[in-house]
């Protein structure tokens, strides 16, 4: 998987026990059109979700891989039954976004969260922050979709923001880590139109958990959040998208490198390879971020 981890490791660690959750949630879709690339017209889009839970928090995230859950569910039972292990990247499709966000009620903290490797195994880094944002509220109305909506302005990360609300949904929440305004956030985007997001749907989510069945199922959810500091998290993380097996590389002996696995193509360090040029090109398409500027205050160390 080129999300969080490779789909090398999803083949190694299929045969592990799936967790449960009694959680349930309210799921929101929003597709999100974004560029990329600085210096590039082109456009990508992607199916996001903000899942606003029971237990006092949200969680934001890429929708691709949780999307793809039963095809993954049937290919890995295929596995099991055969006793034989299989190149999963041909059957998945790659997400945008590997980070989520999480927001905790009612304090609004923002919690940012992404993996890393540590050896084979996903660690999760991050960095929290009590962000409040100032909005403008504006008299302008109009129908986003569905909802009766209001207009909002404010200035976050470098970018100037337009926001619609709806208090048609009684949720102070929004995608990324945008939230604060009287009712739901089903769109923002900023001036230049570099980020969209728009409100496609919702539905409610019984025995709700905010991973993917192959993260569940690998016990990959990467653990407790180390959390540092935004300056500290920006330059391990900027590590790790250099190189991102250099904590595995140390690990892997000439011989196992040699190995070869049943069902699949090539040896251990051919794999390898692939899933290193994956990773690199996963992080290399994107050099646009949301936010520009860090503010001065959240790179202490």
């Amino acid at each position: 998987m080129k999300k969080l981890f490779s789909v090398f490791l999803i083949t190694l660690f299929a045969f592990a026990g799936a967790q449960e959750s009694k959680e349930t949630a309210n799921r929101f879709f929003y597709e999100l059109t974004f560029k990329p690339k600085k210096d590039s017209a082109k456009l990508d889009k992607v199916i996001t979700i903000l899942d606003i839970t029971d237990k006092n928090r949200s969680i934001y995230q890429d929708y691709t891989v949780i999307a793809q859950d039963s095809i993954m569910k049937v290919e890995i039972e295929a596995m099991q039954k055969a006793g034989m292990m299989k190149d999963l990247s041909k059957s998945l499709k790659t997400p945008k976004i590997s980070a989520r966000i999480y927001k905790f009620y009612p304090g609004m903290k923002v919690q940012y969260v992404d993996k890393i490797a540590n050896g084979f195994t996903p660690s999760n880094i991050g960095y929290s922050e009590d962000l409040k944002f100032n909005w403008n509220i504006l008299a302008d109305k109009q129908k986003i979709g569905e909802y009766n909506a209001q207009k909002a302005t404010t200035d976050f990360g470098g970018r100037t923001w337009t926001a619609w609300f709806s208090t048609d949904i009684p949720f102070q929440d929004g995608p990324y880590k945008f939230y604060g305004l009287p009712g739901l956030i089903v769109k923002i985007e900023d001036a230049d139109k570099n980020y969209s997001w728009v409100l496609q749907g919702n539905k409610k989510v019984k025995d709700y958990t905010e991973f993917s069945y192959i993260e569940n199922l690998m016990h990959a959810s990467g653990g407790k959040v180390n959390e540092l500091s935004r300056e500290k998290f920006e330059k391990t993380f900027n590590d790790f998208k250099k190189d991102p097996f250099a904590s595995v590389r140390p690990m892997m002996t000439q011989e196992m490198m040699s190995k070869t696995i049943p069902g699949m193509d090539g040896t251990v360090g051919d794999m390898m390879k692939k899933q290193e040029k994956q990773y690199k090109d996963f992080y290399n398409a994107n050099d646009n971020p949301i936010e520009k500027e860090i503010p001065s205050d959240k790179k202490k160390k």
